[in-house]
């Protein structure tokens, strides 16, 4: 079968033994080389073919490839296995005999000389199998000893050479070179048009040869075993070039794919087309494809309609300034899907970076990917690719009328959707609304969701930020969620991951040289500015970062009816470079005059798509930064989970509670989402039963009691100002640690928990205060005094005649306080119905552990 990558596909790797020298041995042959063409591949090799049972000496170069391991000089070792028939990929490994990590000499490399390393071994012993075996390549890669540096190729994969069978006639090609990837691609990225290309190839038997170009007959040769010519470049775009050898009854073909550069076309992108993603005229019947590549020399539109190859008709146009490469297509099926990519500067290959759905090859066949969307285009390309729908189902809304509760009145309920639910998709978590709705939320901030690298993750590793990832479900069926959240009066807050990409992301490999990101990259920084960076960090002072950070701020809004984002590390948008060592966070903490003008304006974009929309930043920065992003209308994380989990566990030094009112942050409004669990934070109710304090027949530890203590540092947490978030399954106790099965791992949802007495009490309580906190306006913004340090703890608000006091004793022992003129009674105790306590001023009230109490002038609604 005749392969049709348009990938440009060559030999295997050279196979120049003699280094110094400009010939080719083969088998005791000599072909001479012309000197243009005498470089050396990443793998040289003794022989034209590797064969199961004869020895095969491989010498890697590690000055090319990903160039990881240049200038070492020992302990570099090989990590190997096959590709079989039995391979669901090229990532499938078989047989992996050698173990990683591991320094053994059986699989140590030889150093050769400066960057040169060898080993010999016969393939069927070193992998110890059969010669019957139905193997197609050796897959390898090179490390050192602790494996924490890797030989690769440049573009990030492993390396590959092809098996042959001595019982078929083989084609072995010395020029050009070819970099060791499994779809062969030549280490020279492009040729130019007019350029004679050498080629020089040796067949295993004598053979009638025939040389075609672009299925154009250009060269034949008579009964030979080697044939050094050159063929003429005359096409732009993707040329086959295909050897076929025929002898006796035996016939091959080889065909090599060559990329030819061509004149590039200045032209402004057509009226209405967006300057990056896709643009569909419904009514001419024509698209447009755009994308920013700033100093890229050539960009072809690959698809399902063109077979994904490069051709002259695929190659895109230029803006005048450089940025932008696009192309109108005007033949498209609208009645079908279609798959794309874009190949640029003729190696990188990259699906849309606005695509809104995507298909990976290598983990969608680990997951059930929506019946709507179209096969991934296998043998025609490789990589991820994009998903074109020219004719999508329309949804329609049926919440029309939704008003989002008031900012301050939010009560949000965070979830991870692989852990909340045991069937892991948006139809379930829809069907699970009616739990969140007796608890009372109004709010559901769900964990990332767009497309992010595998599939298993917390989802602060994004790679495509418009795709939804399908590991959850469809578009359609994610739609279907938050219109049934909207119908339940809960607006639905998506976490955003606007600080970093990884490396997966198409901004990233755009701009990389051996799996290094470069520094004209025109969307991240080469080094991160700041702390805590993971993946590649985003420059936000880049005008081509700011518009697709804005774009993705619009596309979610208008698509999907959300009401929220909560932008994770958003401190970290910054170019004022504070360094990445921990012991830099103060610097980086620091009021920063430029990202707080930043986020004015990301703020300002959003208010002008949709005036209440909830815009919460993961900020943590200096007070006086936070409450100028507050004075604009943004809502910033308050992190109380160390002072909270202190309280709850009886630890009174460090429990201070005041930063729960905005007073104490120098904010005039209640701008603080307040929270004592997030996702990234130790469970309350794990640290009490583990680490709980104990008084004389007292113990924090056991788990009525450790309920019970949440019970308190709930009241304290949601009666305060402002809006406030709780975590998944808080409102029954989970105590699974956060590091159970790796810190981001899969942990187990505890729905069960609801059948345990104390638990459903717990839960009880919660949907009880969220009622009360919703209900009642005292506890948006009212006039407030606290004291909120010590064993006894106490806060009063109050809102016209409105008066509400939460006081509680978090010692393990008795404690006991003065009555103030403030605390004067009478009082009703809403939490005992019926029940009142009437203090007196200078009196002296006794509190046993835990005991706390939610007093109201009037009865709370």
């Amino acid at each position: 079968m005749i392969n049709r990558f348009p990938l440009i596909l060559f030999v295997l790797f050279s196979t120049t033994v003699m280094l110094s020298c400009k010939k080719d041995i083969r088998n005791g042959n000599e072909i001479e080389i012309p000197a243009e063409t005498a470089k050396e591949g990443f793998i040289i090799s003794t022989t034209d073919f590797v064969f199961l049972d004869e020895e095969v000496t491989l010498v890697f170069d590690l000055s090319k490839g990903n160039k990881e391991l240049m200038q070492e000089k020992d302990g570099l070792y090989l990590h190997a296995g096959l590709i079989t028939s039995a391979s669901a990929s090229e990532k499938d490994w078989k047989h992996v005999t050698t173990e990683w990590g591991k320094a053994d000499a059986a699989y140590k490399l030889k150093h050769l000389e400066a960057n040169k390393f060898s080993i010999s071994f016969v393939p069927k012993d070193f992998f110890n199998i059969s010669e019957q075996l139905s193997a197609t390549h050796i897959a390898l890669l090179i490390r050192n000893m602790d494996g924490s540096k890797v030989a690769r190729n440049k573009d990030g994969s492993d390396m590959y050479i092809p098996i042959r069978a001595k019982s078929q006639l083989q084609i072995g090609v010395s020029a050009p070179v070819l970099q060791p990837t499994y779809q062969e691609i030549t280490e020279q990225d492009e040729f130019e048009k007019g350029y004679d290309l050498p080629l020089v190839f040796a067949v295993s038997a004598a053979s009638a040869v025939e040389i075609s170009l672009n299925n154009e007959v250009v060269n034949t040769f008579s009964q030979t075993t080697k044939v050094d010519t050159k063929i003429r470049l005359d096409s732009g775009g993707l040329n086959r070039l295909s050897i076929k050898a025929t002898s006796a009854n035996q016939s091959v073909q080889r065909d090599i794919y060559v990329m030819v550069s061509q004149d590039v076309t200045t032209a402004e992108l057509p009226s209405g087309a967006k300057a990056n993603g896709v643009t569909i005229n419904n009514s001419t019947k024509k698209v447009v494809f755009a994308l920013s590549a700033p100093s890229k020399s050539s960009v072809y539109l690959l698809g399902s309609f063109n077979d994904y190859v490069a051709t002259e008709q695929s190659f895109m146009k230029r803006t005048a300034d450089g940025n932008t490469w696009w192309i109108e297509v005007s033949d498209l099926d609208f009645s079908k899907q279609h798959t794309y990519q874009f190949l640029v500067g003729g190696q990188i290959r990259i699906a849309d970076p606005y695509a809104v759905t995507v298909l990976d090859p290598e983990h969608d066949t680990s997951i059930q990917i929506p019946a709507e969307l179209p096969s991934y285009p296998t043998g025609k390309t490789s990589g991820i690719v994009s998903v074109l729908n020219l004719s999508p189902e329309s949804y329609t809304w049926q919440s029309t009328s939704y008003v989002r509760p008031h900012p301050y009145d939010l009560v949000i309920y965070e979830l991870h959707v692989r852990d909340f639910l045991e069937k892991k998709n948006y139809t379930t978590l829809r069907d699970s609304i009616p739990y969140l709705k007796a608890l009372g939320v109004n709010a559901i901030e769900l964990m990332p969701v767009q497309e992010f690298e595998g599939n298993s993750s917390w989802g602060y590793n994004p790679s495509y930020h418009f795709a939804l990832d399908k590991y959850y479900g469809s578009a359609k069926a994610f739609k279907q969620f938050v219109d049934a959240c909207h119908a339940n009066g809960i607006a639905v807050i998506l976490d955003v991951v606007l600080n970093h990409a990884f490396g997966q992301s198409p901004l990233a490999q755009l701009y990389m040289q051996g799996g290094v990101l470069q520094a004209n990259n025109p969307w991240f920084n080469v080094v991160p500015t700041h702390p805590f960076n993971v993946g590649y960090d985003f420059n936000h002072e880049s005008p081509l970062t700011k518009q697709f950070a804005k774009d993705v701020m619009r596309y979610w809004i208008e698509e999907y009816k959300i009401d929220g984002y909560r932008f994770d590390l958003s401190k970290g948008f910054t170019q004022k470079n504070s360094g990445t060592a921990e012991s830099s966070v103060g610097t980086w903490s620091a009021y920063d005059a430029s990202r707080v003008a930043l986020w004015k304006e990301y703020n300002n974009f959003i208010k002008a798509i949709d005036t209440d929309f909830y815009v919460i930043l993961e900020h943590f920065a200096d007070d006086q930064e936070e409450r100028e992003l507050a004075n604009e209308g943004m809502f910033l994380w308050n992190n109380l989970n160390h002072n909270f989990n202190e309280a709850s566990m009886g630890y009174i030094a460090n429990s201070d509670l005041s930063r729960l009112f905005p007073q104490s942050h120098g904010f005039t409004q209640p701008r603080l989402i307040s929270y004592m669990e997030s996702h990234d934070e130790e469970r309350l109710m794990f640290k009490n039963q583990m680490y709980g304090n104990t008084g004389s027949g007292y113990s924090t530890k056991t788990l009525t009691t450790a309920l019970n203590r949440m019970e308190q540092a709930a009241t304290f947490l949601l009666f305060a100002p402002g809006p406030k978030m709780i975590w998944q399954f808080g409102e029954i106790g989970y105590d699974i640690s956060i590091n159970e099965n790796g810190r981001t791992g899969d942990k187990p949802s505890k729905w069960n928990y609801r059948s345990d007495a104390n638990r459903a009490n717990l839960l009880k309580h919660y949907a009880r205060l969220i009622h009360f906190k919703k209900e009642n306006t005292v506890f948006r913004n009212p006039a407030s005094e606290y004291v909120l340090t010590g064993a006894v703890k106490y806060y009063i608000l109050q809102q016209g005649n409105q008066k509400v006091m939460v006081i509680g004793n978090f010692d393990v022992v008795n404690q006991s306080f003065q009555v103030s003129a403030a605390m004067e009674g009478p009082w009703y105790d809403n939490l005992n119905s019926g029940t009142t306590v009437n203090w007196s001023v200078g009196q002296t009230i006794q509190l046993s552990p835990g005991q706390y109490y939610l007093l109201s002038k009037d009865i709370l609604k």
